[in-house]
């Protein structure tokens, strides 16, 4: 016999928990079931750790510049990893502590532990018993994709997850994947005192942002002293005694760089492939990513997809926008959409990236007029003082309506600093509003408006 409930979430990341307070509220009878880390991905290995880890490597290159500021440190600079680590599980245990006692404690909230799988449209099988609901939501995730290279098989390997457990220095640390979590490990174990290469199989780093961007982000990493390979087109591993060689070239013969450990940065893969999704007739894409129209429901009603499952962002942020949006269509009568929605995200490295609506290259692509503004961090009073001049301020403006269509912020503070834009860009007002507010000085904000003075026909 099926335990009934009103409904049933499959995952405790970003968007579940926050789904099931509302619904409880909503005096719905709820379950979720959660069959490893309560608090998902964020939480537990992706933004929570790594940014912490981040800091400490921060802190740490800092300390080695203190001449640079007129401050004398007496001694060498040294990275006590088990003492970082610890660091970082102690605010790890915190975020995850925080997320259980939350459901835990939840009226009208049931919560299983273990591996919840479909059964049909209405039923989920978890820990041998059934349960049964006229709404099910799937917040299942994703992990690190592995992908089929010659002598995957044959080396040693660190994930995204794998990595959060080491507590030592890696003599020489190998990174394939040249976007987001590879470039922040890069650094952050540059930092911490290891000799990296970034091994690139396209021809530039994060290959979603333009050619300038790209150029800058490798710029910065090579600064430190991060090997990068790009055009690596034929990668191959293998054993070299206790340490693995990485194939990075083809054209002229095998070229190799061999380091003590390896870290695969490669992207994501959902985690669909024991949902049990064909009992319950819900469609996926040819990557396994569950498919699901504007509003997140997949093509069985009653059924939904959030987070990072549903391919539709893969960040904590949209997955938490995810739920605000099922959230409002259930609850609300506000028909919220994706659609509603413009694209914004951060590299964290140091200095950061932080993204805004659409690249350069999306605007030229599209074929419509435009202006674009420009101005090189060092020109940026703030930065000056701070001794951080690396990187550039870019906004792209809609010739006809004013509108702004786009902005990257790579330099102090970006990931902060670039709201202001997005704001305006929510608020669907012409960039004179920006250039037109008086900011507080000495910031980097500030010089926004300046950029916005100096407009050119994008070419």
């Amino acid at each position: 016999m099926a335990e009934k409930f009103d409904a049933i979430i499959i995952g405790t990341g970003q968007s579940g928990p926050s789904l099931a307070a509302r619904m409880t509220r909503e005096g719905m009878k709820v379950a979720i079931i959660e069959r490893r880390l309560f608090g998902g991905t964020c939480v537990n290995v992706g933004c929570i750790p790594t940014k912490t880890l981040v800091a400490s490597a921060r802190a740490a290159y800092m300390a080695r510049r203190g001449a640079d500021f007129g401050v004398t440190i007496d001694g060498p600079i040294t990275v006590d990893m088990e003492k970082v680590k610890a660091r970082k599980d102690g605010v790890v245990r915190q975020s995850n502590e925080g997320v259980t006692n939350w459901l835990g404690t939840m009226d009208n909230l049931t919560v299983f532990e273990g591996h919840g799988r479909l059964e049909s449209a209405r039923t989920v099988r978890v820990n041998g018993r059934l349960l049964e609901a006229d709404k099910i939501i799937l917040n299942v995730g994703a992990r690190a994709f592995v992908p089929d290279m010659p002598g995957i098989n044959d080396v040693d390997y660190l994930t995204n997850s794998s990595v959060m457990e080491v507590d030592f220095l890696p003599e020489h640390l190998v990174i394939i994947g040249g976007s987001y979590i590879g470039l922040e490990f890069a650094q952050m174990y540059r930092r911490f005192g290891s000799a990296v290469t970034v091994v690139e199989t396209g021809d530039r780093l994060i290959g979603r942002d333009d050619d300038d961007v790209s150029a800058a982000v490798k710029e910065i990493l090579e600064n430190e002293g991060i090997d990068v390979r790009l055009n690596a087109r034929c990668v191959a591993l293998a054993k070299r005694g206790d340490r693995i060689a990485v194939t990075v070239g083809c054209d002229g013969g095998p070229e190799e760089v061999v380091g003590s450990h390896l870290l695969l940065a490669v992207g994501r893969t959902p985690n669909t492939h024991d949902l049990g999704l064909d009992n319950a007739g819900v469609e996926t894409d040819p990557r396994g990513t569950i498919v699901v129209d504007d509003r997140l429901r997949t093509n069985v009603p009653g059924i939904w997809a959030i987070g990072d499952v549903n391919g539709r962002g893969a960040f904590t942020h949209t997955s938490y926008n995810d739920y605000e949006i099922v959230a409002a269509n259930l609850f609300d009568g506000d028909p919220r959409r994706v659609a509603d929605r413009i694209t914004a995200y951060g590299l964290f490295i140091d200095p950061p990236l932080g993204r805004a609506g659409m690249t350069e290259r999306e605007v030229r692509d599209s074929g419509r007029r435009a202006l674009i503004g420009k101005m090189m961090m060092e020109r940026v009073g703030r930065a000056r003082e701070r001794g951080e001049t690396q990187g550039f301020m870019k906004i792209l403006i809609d010739d006809e309506t004013r509108k702004v269509l786009g902005a990257a912020i790579l330099g102090i503070g970006g990931g902060e600093i670039i709201h202001s834009v997005l704001d305006v860009m929510y608020a669907d007002a012409p960039y004179t509003v920006i250039q037109r507010a008086m900011h507080i000085h000495p910031t980097v904000t500030e010089l926004i408006p300046t950029m916005l003075g100096d407009l050119k026909p994008l070419e």
